[in-house]
């Protein structure tokens, strides 16, 4: 199977699941254009639709709800959790200002003072 989004003003608005005997062509490859095109068959050819993957094989990340589509990086990417991070353009996810600490703790970040803090376990 394969997931493919509904892409309007490059926004995510929909993913759908397409079954892998309407995107394969007669050699047994999955084809991005058959998915589309079954796609346009059955929904109507008025849309957007891109292929996104799971195990994020294309487009940088697996399309959400909410991602942006960006062209030019051909990649979905999750909105700006805080304004402090800043886009990786390798892995086109959002990084903080420092790293998440390496230990067994749990943390949130507090975008007031740009940092990691522990949250304390409840007694």
């Amino acid at each position: 199977m394969a997931h493919f989004a509904l892409i309007e003003n490059n926004i995510v608005q929909n993913v759908i699941v397409v079954g892998n005997a309407d995107l394969t062509d007669s050699e047994g490859n999955e084809q991005e254009h058959l998915g589309v095109e079954f796609i346009y068959s059955t929904l109507g050819p008025d849309d957007t639709w891109i292929q996104t993957s799971y195990n994020n094989n294309i487009r940088k990340n697996y399309a959400n709800i909410g991602y942006t589509y960006d062209l030019a990086r051909d990649a979905f990417i999750e909105p700006q959790p805080y304004a402090s991070w800043t886009l990786n353009e390798t892995t086109c996810r959002w990084k903080p200002p420092t790293p998440y600490p390496d230990d067994d703790n749990t943390y949130e970040w507090d975008e007031s003072t740009t940092a990691w803090v522990k949250v304390e376990a409840p007694e």
